[in-house]
């Protein structure tokens, strides 16, 4: 059995999309400095870095991440490849390469490329309207691309999540998937159980193993 760690590291250098709260990480209490012991203060959005989105992040009154169902985050998935030159995955994407009785898939793009760089890149493979309604169609639990947004930049309406997350699909964001061939796996995915604020998401750890 193999395990993929398909979570991005969260540091100051890490992507955030803009207008999202910066990734601040820095000492609040040191050995070093006669404490002790280390604690550090972490300061990020929740939609930082690998990350879940949660039916609140765009439903009024929509089930907040620490009420998501294990069940969804946890289980077998598809990791499908995206090739290069595909910037937009539509409904005929899905349609040719989204089985029916898939549960949980996993997007494998160009964008895992992009973890290499600092800079925030606006040009990401997304999912449209049309993909996104006819993975409601496939009753999946979970859709997870490789980078902060499932959505097309700058979008105004948002319906890409809001069809996925108003059917109470789990979008899983900021994936980096490229040392994962496509094929099936195991996902576990665990975003942190957050009970305050607006529960509209939760960075995750989040793995694949092999399943034989």
């Amino acid at each position: 059995m193999k395990i993929y760690d398909v979570s991005v590291p969260l540091s100051a250098a890490t992507p955030t999309y803009p207008g999202d709260p910066g990734i601040e990480i820095r000492d609040w209490l040191t050995i070093a400095a006669g404490d002790s012991a280390n604690v550090s203060l972490l300061h990020f959005g929740a939609h930082s870095g690998t990350h879940v989105d949660a039916p609140a992040h765009f439903i009024k009154a929509g089930n907040t991440v620490s009420s998501l169902p294990l069940a969804s985050l946890i289980g077998k998935a598809e990791v499908i490849e995206v090739p290069s030159n595909v910037s937009v995955i539509n409904e005929a994407f899905v349609l040719a390469n989204c089985a029916a009785g898939s549960e949980r898939i996993l997007f494998k793009t160009r964008n895992s490329a992009f973890w290499k760089e600092s800079e925030f890149r606006s040009d990401y493979t997304y999912l449209d309207k049309t993909a996104a309604a006819h993975l409601v169609k496939l009753q999946i639990k979970l859709v997870g691309i490789d980078y902060l947004s499932i959505e097309r930049f700058k979008s105004e309406t948002f319906e890409t999540h809001i069809v996925l997350l108003r059917n109470n699909i789990v979008v899983l964001e900021g994936l980096n998937l490229s040392e994962v061939p496509a094929g099936t796996y195991e996902l576990i995915c665990l975003p942190l159980k957050i009970a305050g604020g607006n529960g509209d998401g939760a960075p995750a750890r989040t793995v694949l193993r092999t399943l034989d």
